[in-house]
């Protein structure tokens, strides 16, 4: 462009500026930084942030308070490393998860393509120490739980049992040279792990009815029998196989590695709830496992039940989430859906919704966010982790329900988000412990009698 042509375009802009307003804002704002800022934008975020500009904000809308499930501002409690972390989490999910996952949920497949880009965030395996983890507080592990799932629970889902059971299992239970091997890779996404624990027959019996069976032949373990629910298990490079020995009785762990002979995954179909979690039927037939796969510090279900213990807390972290995301979607919507000639938020039967569903919300979090204090402080039972899992479990199913009250027919539809979260809330309901299980476990706790049956 010539000088001349510029200097006219310069004139021009100068015309079409007002210049009192231009300097009501520069007493606001830093113009330059504001101009350095626009700059950097590319053709697309200019295009939203004009669009957003030139809306008309109908009467009494100017001074709406933003859509934020954090009603107790629990993030002022983090860090400004911590929060800047949640940020990449919230903004990597709103611009990489938020406009695939629907398709993706209704299909029941798995976007691997975000892998690639989940390795940026350094969010694996978070509050272990070495290995290239970030040894970060187990509170940031809940956050980030959190974060994933006020998108989307099936990528959450994908992740806990990833960076949570399967990297926890070696973390916990695996011997040096097994961390060494595995956890580096896993930590950067470079192999996937799952977590095979929950049986055809054996659900929350487990810790004295594993069917799946184990026996040392003298070089190699044999292991038989069958495992369900497994997340990950259709693409995993490594699986946590959890076998009753026939000759010790006690459960033992395994690793075992894709593509081992006697080993077959099978892609479970036709599920109402987290769509996008590749769960399996696993079904071990003479699956040799050598005694150095064999997790060397996993000798009896105390030691299955110790990655339990850590990880149900996530659970509950989940639950939040999805919780989190079905109220704000639901606010979202009752600001813009109107009927009588206003917007269907400004009605008392509404308001009143809304209000149970961020009560129940803040409930939680402030539960889950205690809850993460006490396993950082080492002061974590498993009955404050079961009482959180059943609290957070059964408030998230009451927060979908009105949210999809609230949006009317509407809140069956999927490009709503809010039908996924119902969905998707009553497979956290069952899985890392059912309702009944964890009750007991906090009864006992509290009572001092015990109620399981023996």
């Amino acid at each position: 462009m010539s000088v001349f042509k510029k200097v006219r375009n310069t004139i021009n802009l100068l015309k079409s500026v007002d210049m009192d307003q231009l300097a009501k804002i520069n007493q606001q704002i830093d113009l330059s930084e504001a101009m350095k800022s626009l700059g950097q934008l590319d053709e697309r975020q200019l295009k939203g942030l004009m669009k957003m500009l030139k809306t008309k904000r109908k009467k009494g809308q100017s001074d709406l308070p933003p859509i934020d499930g954090d009603f107790y501002n629990l993030d002022l409690k983090l860090t400004e490393e911590q929060r800047k972390l949640q940020m990449d989490v919230r903004n990597f999910m709103e611009d990489e998860v938020r406009p695939l996952v629907n398709d993706h949920w209704n299909r029941a497949k798995f976007p691997h393509e975000i892998i690639e880009k989940f390795k940026k965030l350094n969010i694996t395996g978070v509050p272990y120490e070495g290995y290239g983890c970030p040894n970060l507080p187990f509170l940031m592990e809940g956050i980030i739980a959190q974060e994933i799932a006020r998108v989307d629970v099936s990528i959450s889902t994908f992740f806990g049992v990833h960076s949570g059971l399967a990297m926890g299992s070696i973390y916990l239970c695996g011997s040096e040279e097994q961390k060494q091997e595995w956890l580096p890779k896993m930590q950067k996404l470079d192999a996937i792990g799952a977590f095979g624990l929950t049986e055809p027959n054996v659900g929350s019996g487990v810790a004295g009815g594993l069917e799946t069976t184990c026996k040392f032949d003298g070089e190699n373990w044999i292991l038989n029998g069958q495992k369900k629910w497994i997340g990950n298990a259709t693409f995993a490079d490594v699986i946590i196989i959890w076998a009753r020995d026939e000759d010790s009785n006690q459960v033992k762990g395994f690793l075992v590695r894709k593509g081992n002979p006697g080993f077959k995954a099978e892609k479970m179909e036709d599920k109402m709830a987290l769509r996008i979690v590749q769960n399996a039927l696993i079904t071990l037939t003479d699956c040799k496992v050598p005694e150095n796969d064999r997790l060397q510090k996993a000798d009896s279900f105390k030691d299955t039940a110790k990655v339990l213990r850590m990880t149900r807390a996530g659970v509950a972290w989940q639950a939040v989430g999805c919780a989190r995301g079905a109220y704000e979607s639901a606010l979202k919507y009752t600001r813009k859906r109107e009927q009588f000639g206003r917007p269907i938020a400004s009605y008392q039967l509404i308001q009143n919704h809304l209000v149970e569903m961020v009560s129940n919300l803040t409930a939680m979090q402030t539960l889950v966010f205690r809850l993460s204090e006490m396993q950082d402080a080492d002061l974590l039972t498993d009955e404050h982790a079961s009482l959180a899992k059943v609290f957070c479990s059964m408030r998230t199913r009451d927060v979908v329900s009105r949210a999809r009250e609230v949006l009317g027919g509407n809140g069956i539809l999927l490009e709503h988000d809010v039908a996924r979260f119902v969905a998707d809330a009553e497979a956290i309901y069952s899985y890392e412990g059912t309702k009944e299980i964890n009750s007991l476990i906090v009864g006992r706790a509290i009572t001092g009698y015990s109620a399981f049956v023996s």
